[in-house]
């Protein structure tokens, strides 16, 4: 017996130590192999930890996106139905708290028992889960053992404090927090953090262990918005389309209208805003499209039934029928940025710039008389001047003072393709500005080269048709011809900070380069400022009450040619001595009857948020208030929505530092005895050609004069003839297919 239990324990210790080598020999060779394989049998816990979007502020420091922490309600059904002692009390405090349907939870208990993840309620604040939160909590006063199954995931919502304010540049989050549009696009990376994790094994007793990443938050970007100039330029847009909105169609008040306004010595955008508005609390409000013009799949505006029409525009009849992709190409157009998205034809704002070309280049010295009998044989092709009647002889100033066409089309002769090309490109004309905002247009091909440009085509391009641009390229351009040229990069963001308010980045202005010299910029300055001051400019009506500005404006003929609709525009600055705020207003198909003397629209608007944004940004006023202005002002006062800045005196408070008026004063090139007295004498001789169309009869519903011969409506401001087209219905050969046909579809 006993040499059997010495063989049987001799037989078991040799099992043991083989089965302990078999287990180091596992171990040393398939270790991981094995213990990948235990783990997945086992409960793994592991949680994302949402990080906190950066904030985006204006450059006051008020909030304009911020991001609120929320919580989801979630049930765990097999925890709770652990034991049934759990399910009512639970169920009981779900009702009391958060109004929820018993019976709807008892189906779904009923249906997955062994669920572990169902959301109750999304997106609940804290103070909505705070009493409840106390029942669950071990060690609170509350703490209720008998309510089991339910806990709370964290998370994050963006929030608008403004609502609409800013909603083309801020742009919004969608529901998995990545930006759309504006800087919450453009900016996506430096405003999101990256997500923390929380892991941990579950055994039988659900003890956990658990190990914490936790989540870094985005930093944050102080934008260069001033939140009161938005609300002073979105105020007038939104009465501009109050006032004009089912004027001759039922439909806004234009298709489009876009304003920026900029600092002409940094390229920091003060303010950008375009109508129609959208609420970025819910982008989604089918009621922002009402009154917009349809567009197809590719974002073209929808054509309507004959070419005098300006669209089709969205009814809620036509909400009601749209599908869900028509739904969501219309909501991509009320999102989009007009101000950097869209391309049009810029029409006479583009005049400053021939005229710097032609001065810059040498091809003119600003001393040239030019004779507008009314229109300019050009190719084959008898291009008009705005003024059918002629403005007889036209000196450069003048030229740009009364917009004349012929005086920009000579002047484009004595430039050449190969210098205008060049100096459209100098300009920024076809070429992306880069600024920081998703959305730019890509302008690239809606220009001319030389090797493509026609004599025609150099023609209407000297008085800004026939190319596309956006108002981005334009005021930024602009704000170099009149800064002493330098080009800026306009940008929209001028420092990052993190979560902690320690700055990450400043972004400094930086000059790209040199367009002008001082001389030509002076020059440009003198000529814009008798548009506005002049006693025959075109934009006296822009002038705020108070203040010598500058400016050009802009009116420009859609594709196709003869459709009478237009765009209109004005491109400013102010003050005229020094110019530190450049302003454009750009109005795409009025809904007027008669758009191609709709340019006092503009005009007006631009003189409306000037009256108000000038003396809020304290820039004293240098002129002599009539008894008109100053009751204008006293009754603009009781609306303003920004602080009422102490009034200066005409007495020269803001004559710059060598006691000089305007900068243009007395930057005449020659300044000749001479040349004074030919320029007084042309002048004379103009006066009576000048208004002719001023001896006619004046129709008593519009106020237009009436064209005896003709019997068109002349604008009373120019003379210029309702529906009397100023460009032939050539093709312009010499561009390109997609350029002709963004050109046609202007300001989509």
């Amino acid at each position: 017996m006993k040499k059997k239990l010495v063989v049987l324990f001799i037989l078991v210790l040799l099992a043991f130590v083989g089965l302990g080598a078999r287990l180091i020999h596992i171990t040393m060779n398939n270790g991981e192999e094995y213990e990948k394989q235990v783990l997945s049998q086992q409960q793994y816990d592991s949680t994302t930890l949402p990080f906190r979007r950066g904030e985006i502020l204006d450059a006051n420091g008020t909030i304009l996106a911020y991001s609120e922490k929320v919580y989801n309600l979630v049930l765990d059904a097999k925890l709770l139905l652990r034991d049934e002692k759990y399910l009512e009390p639970t169920l009981k405090a779900l009702v009391t708290y958060f109004k929820l349907d018993a019976s709807e939870i008892r189906s779904y208990l009923s249906d997955h028992p062994t669920s572990q993840y169902y959301v109750l309620a999304k997106k609940l604040s804290y103070d909505q889960i705070a009493d409840f939160q106390e029942l669950i909590t071990l060690g609170s006063e509350k703490y209720d053992e008998n309510i089991q199954g339910i806990w709370f995931e964290s998370g994050y919502i963006r929030k608008y404090p403004n609502n609409s304010m800013a909603c083309d540049v801020i742009g919004f989050t969608t529901g998995d927090n990545y930006g759309m549009y504006g800087l919450e696009e453009y900016y996506n990376d430096v405003l999101s953090g990256t997500a923390g994790r929380e892991y941990g094994y579950l055994d039988d007793d659900s003890k956990l262990e658990r190990t914490t990443i936790p989540a870094t938050d985005g930093d944050s970007i102080v934008t260069t918005i001033d939140g009161n100039l938005q609300n002073i330029v979105e105020k007038y847009l939104q009465e501009f389309n109050d006032e004009y909105s089912n004027n001759v169609r039922e439909a806004n008040g234009a298709n489009n209208v876009g304003c920026i306004m900029m600092d002409v010595n940094s390229g920091e955008i003060l303010a950008m805003a375009s109508y129609p508005f959208y609420d970025l609390n819910n982008p989604r409000d089918t009621s922002r499209l009402i009154g917009m013009p349809s567009v197809d799949e590719k974002g073209n505006k929808v054509k309507g039934e004959s070419v005098f029409d300006s669209g089709v525009y969205i009814t809620q009849e036509m909400i009601d029928g749209f599908t869900d992709e028509e739904l969501y190409q219309n909501y991509n157009a009320l999102w989009k940025n007009f101000c950097i998205s869209d391309t049009y034809e810029p029409g006479s704002v583009a005049k400053p710039f021939t005229v710097a070309t032609g001065l810059e280049s040498g091809a003119i010295t600003g001393n040239e008389v030019y004779n507008c009998p009314g229109f300019l044989h050009v190719g084959d092709y008898d291009i008009k001047c705005h003024n059918r009647y002629g403005d007889g002889y036209v000196s450069v100033e003048r030229g740009i003072e009364i917009s004349c066409n012929v005086a920009m089309m000579y002047i484009g002769q004595s430039i050449g393709v190969n210098t205008f090309s060049e100096f459209q490109r100098i300009f920024g004309f076809g070429l992306k500005t880069n600024i920081d905002l998703a959305g730019e247009a890509r302008t690239e091909g809606l220009t001319y080269s030389a090797t493509d440009m026609g004599p025609t085509d150099l023609a209407v391009n000297t008085f800004g048709q026939g190319f596309n641009v956006d108002m981005i390229e334009m005021i930024t351009g602009y704000c170099s011809l009149i800064n002493g040229g330098y080009f800026y990069e306009p940008h929209v963001v001028k420092k990052i900070v993190n979560s902690s308010g320690a700055t990450v980045k400043n972004i400094e202005p930086r000059v790209l380069r040199q367009t002008v010299s001082q001389s030509t910029s002076d020059k440009i300055r003198q000529y814009c400022e008798a548009v506005v001051m002049g006693d025959e400019g075109t934009g006296r009506t822009a002038r705020p009450a108070g203040y010598r500005i500058i400016g050009k404006t802009g009116t420009a003929q859609t594709l196709p040619r003869g459709n009478r609709q237009y765009v209109v525009s004005f491109m400013g600055a102010a003050p005229a001595d020094n110019p530190k705020v450049a302003i454009y207003v750009v109005i795409d198909r009025p809904n007027v009857l008669i758009q191609e003397t709709a340019t006092r629209l503009a005009t007006v608007l631009v003189r409306q948020i000037l009256t108000e944004a000038l003396p809020y940004l304290n820039i004293p006023m240098t002129e002599e208030l009539s008894e008109k202005e100053q009751l204008e002002l006293a009754e603009l006062r009781e609306k303003m929505i920004t602080p009422v800045m102490p009034e200066a005196s005409a007495d020269g408070s803001s004559l710059d530092e060598n006691g000089d008026s305007s900068a243009s004063e007395g930057s005449s090139s020659d300044g000749d005895a001479a040349h004074n007295e030919e320029m007084d004498s042309i002048a004379a001789s103009n006066a009576s050609r000048a208004s002719i169309w001023q001896s006619f009869d004046v129709d008593p519903q519009t106020g237009y004069y009436i064209d005896p011969e003709t019997g068109n409506l002349l604008d009373p401001n120019n003379g210029s003839p309702a529906g009397d087209d100023v460009l032939p219905d050539f093709d312009g050969t010499g561009v390109s297919e997609s350029a002709a046909a963004a050109s046609g579809s202007s300001a989509q």
